[in-house]
């Protein structure tokens, strides 16, 4: 064995290790200090993009020796249909909201359970992705194993902020490749990334990448085409549109209405771009950043606007539910204030920050379009009776405790995030964006998540815009909300 896994913890170091970690790394005393981009480590010196006070030691370290497990153990995908392995995301939201460590230990239990281990490493494989056979094998999760190792490799010698510039953000052929897959998946690699990146962890940035290697990039008409046309419309002088806005103009426009259809297997791909594609990026292309936008603010309004149609969402007199896709484009906005914003994604060009919220934000569009596009109704919010109303920390109390693979968590903690992000720019002014969500209402979502899924057999609707979705979803007199 070698020396540098000794120090691993024990259930870790009887296992047969597919990564070897970097020879250099050989005391416990290193082992103790360092994140490397085979072994997690998390401190509680570190700040998250949202914490809770009351991190403890004994948590943290409960953390990353699990962590550590999953990176070890563990495929990114639990099953051979494309389900994502959701523990790093889970365990590092409740560990951010001051779990202790029973609690993460149950949250890993549950769901390591079913969990798939990953392929055999082939080194001839790992070898070709240093030459101009890369891309003969993205797309194909049989490699993920091979791309995190290669990965590593990359981090060990180059460092992992340089190794993310060249694969994601420097806009060569490669790196433009690798950002489209990172929106693949319901932005499951980019959420990924996000955590290895506000918990400063590189074996996790290793995963999100082989992780976006693995997925497909079919996404890539809606970025370039609506990216290629918001250009010309600046060159115009064409004033852009806000979010609320264009989200407003998919809902009134037939065509995208109509365009996915129930039995769409990818409403995205199957719907939306099949049938509307040009309607589509037409809508998207209205929506552009010039350099002299004010960054926070543009960030604020794609998390406001994507809280607005997860939350509004809703199809009385059925209960009280969140679609399980439009979720997600709020989990992943947790994460833009830390990638656009904080000193240490500064290696990132401001020209990628501002491309990365655009495209954020044009795929918010498409996934709103992709459910029907359902009537966002405020009302459901502001009017909601929450069944224990308290506080922010009651909630994540709550969330603690809930028996999930982590979205509840995810989604409440994105939703506290986004009320520290845009409470800052609220004071509407004409002509300014439009604010749907603001003041208390981020704290009634909280509410509504939480009491819509603790307890629940049917915790999210699926396509929220379709009358389909919400058969078995019980009416309000049926049960207490």
């Amino acid at each position: 064995m070698p020396r540098d896994l000794m120090f691993l913890p024990p259930f870790v170091r009887f296992l047969k290790p597919p990564i070897q970690t970097s020879s250099k790394y050989t005391s416990r005393r290193q082992f103790r200090r360092m994140a490397t981009a085979s072994i997690v480590k998390l401190s509680t010196a570190q700040e998250p993009q949202f914490f809770l006070k009351g991190r403890t030691q004994e948590a943290t370290d409960r953390t990353s020796q699990l962590l550590q497990e999953n990176h070890y153990k563990h495929h990114i995908f639990f099953n051979r249909s494309g389900f994502h392995n959701h523990i790093v995301h889970h365990l590092l939201t409740v560990y951010a909201l001051a779990a202790n460590p029973e609690q993460i230990q149950k949250h890993y239990d549950e769901n390591a359970s079913y969990q798939r281990p990953p392929e055999p490493v082939q080194e001839s494989v790992v070898k070709d992705m240093s030459s101009d056979k890369f891309n003969s094998y993205l797309g194909n999760e049989r490699y993920y194993h091979d791309f995190l190792v290669f990965f590593q490799t990359e981090m060990d010698s180059k460092g992992w902020q340089a190794v993310v510039n060249e694969y994601v953000f420097s806009g060569s052929k490669l790196a433009d490749d690798m950002l489209v897959r990172m929106f693949g998946g319901f932005l499951h690699p980019i959420i990924h990334l996000g955590f290895g990146i506000e918990f400063e962890q590189p074996a996790i940035i290793a995963e999100a990448l082989s992780q976006a290697a693995v997925h497909d990039n079919w996404m890539a008409p809606l970025f370039f085409g609506a990216e290629n046309a918001a250009k010309e419309n600046a060159k115009r002088g064409t004033k852009p549109k806000t979010l609320v806005q264009l989200l407003d103009e998919i809902r009134a426009n037939e065509k995208l209405l109509k365009a996915a259809h129930w039995g769409d297997g990818n409403k995205i791909r199957d719907g939306v771009m099949a049938r509307a594609g040009d309607e589509m990026i037409k809508n998207a292309s209205q929506y552009f950043i010039s350099d002299s936008d004010n960054l926070d603010k543009k960030t604020a309004e794609m998390i406001n606007a994507a809280a607005y149609f997860t939350g509004g969402a809703q199809h009385p007199p059925n209960q009280i539910k969140f679609d399980f896709y439009y979720m997600h484009s709020i989990n992943a906005a947790l994460f833009f204030p830390r990638f656009l914003h904080h000193p240490s994604t500064d290696f990132i060009s401001p020209a990628a920050k501002i491309r990365l919220l655009e495209w954020k934000s044009r795929n918010d569009l498409a996934m709103y379009a992709s459910r029907a596009a359902p009537a966002l109704l405020v009302d459901e919010i502001t009017d909601y009776q929450p069944k224990t109303p308290g506080t922010w920390d009651r909630l994540f109390d709550r969330v603690n405790e809930i028996s999930d693979d982590g979205h509840v968590s995810k989604l409440v903690r994105a939703l506290a995030t986004g009320e520290d992000v845009c409470e800052p720019f609220q004071e509407k002014k004409a002509g300014e964006i439009d604010w749907r969500i603001r003041g208390d209402m981020w704290l009634q979502l909280g509410h509504m998540v939480v009491d819509s899924t603790e307890g629940s057999d049917t915790r999210w609707v699926r396509s929220a815009g379709f009358d389909e979705a919400w058969e078995n979803i019980p009416k309000r007199d049926e049960a207490r909300l």
